[in-house]
């Protein structure tokens, strides 16, 4: 029988910080749960809960800012957000897409709230990840990755009662598209009240669940509040999901990369000198170059 994988933490919303002027966040990781590398290879976590803007003629979001040494992972559940970075990439993301970049060895990237949402206004609820590079890929080329809702490896429920959307990994034999430097299962899933799922991770993975939406019952025990996260022990696989009224879960598992980690400012890296580096490197231009 395979053994039940139990709740480390419940963890409750951090209190929040601006990220420039369009992003309102709860740091999950690494602020609530305090360590650079219990959640490996995630590194950052931040939650925009759901809230509603007016509609603005004002620019709302992140001027241009570098990146080395990981990925950024920015998942839309309301509302809408342009990208644009130094490699010459942009889109334009809403409701149930990803956009998925490695920033490798250099990249400049702004991320705002798209024009037309800004104008009409509404709800804005919006998750951003940071994904650690291995040692070996932290100078890789930059890359992105359009990952609209419709392109996503699908499993539905018997009788409509949910979903699950995979972003990256696999589910039940359904492939997520996005490619991936380390093991990660990243699902958006979908559950109507009274819906369950299971699901089985190698104990060995991180792996932590954010309520996005409703509240969910975890191994038929444990109440998980909306807009908390759930980090699970590295002991045993199953975890059964339970929605108790009608929710939307993001589920995270991933193998660690059990290195050294040096985080500093918008760099990721294994130690003091290479963040140094970077910070040369940006200041020298090797960043290339992306207007405001």
């Amino acid at each position: 029988m395979t053994q039940e994988r139990q709740i480390e933490a419940i963890i409750s919303p951090p209190p929040y910080h601006w990220v420039g002027n369009g992003f309102k966040v709860n740091n999950f990781m690494p602020r609530g749960i305090q360590s650079n590398s219990r959640m490996s290879p995630f590194f950052l976590l931040d939650y925009n809960a759901k809230m509603y803007y007016p509609p603005s003629s004002e620019k709302r979001g992140v001027g241009v800012h570098p990146h080395r040494g990981l990925e950024t992972v920015t998942i839309a559940y309301k509302g809408k957000v342009a990208h644009h970075d130094s490699e010459g990439n942009g889109g334009i993301i809403s409701e149930g897409d990803v956009q998925w970049m490695t920033a490798g060895r250099a990249i400049l990237h702004k991320e705002y709230h798209e024009e037309s949402y800004v104008k009409e206004g509404g709800d804005f609820q919006m998750v951003q990840l940071w994904v650690n590079l291995p040692a070996k890929d932290k100078m890789t080329a930059p890359k992105y990755q359009e990952i609209p809702a419709e392109t996503m490896g699908k499993y539905m429920l018997d009788g409509g009662k949910g979903e699950v959307n995979i972003i990256a990994g696999t589910y039940e034999n359904a492939k997520g598209p996005a490619s991936t430097f380390t093991p990660i299962n990243l699902f958006d899933v979908r559950l109507s009240k009274n819906a369950s799922l299971s699901f089985n991770f190698d104990e060995t993975h991180n792996t932590a669940f954010l309520i996005i939406e409703g509240h969910a019952l975890i191994n038929n025990k444990e109440k998980a509040p909306q807009d908390h996260l759930v980090l699970f022990e590295n002991k045993g696989k199953n975890i059964v999901l339970e929605a108790l009224e009608d929710a939307t879960i993001l589920v995270m598992s991933g193998a660690p990369i059990n290195e050294a980690v040096y985080p500093y400012g918008p760099f990721l890296m294994n130690n003091e000198e290479e963040i140094q580096q970077a910070f040369e490197d940006f200041h020298n231009g090797e960043f290339g170059e992306l207007e405001d």
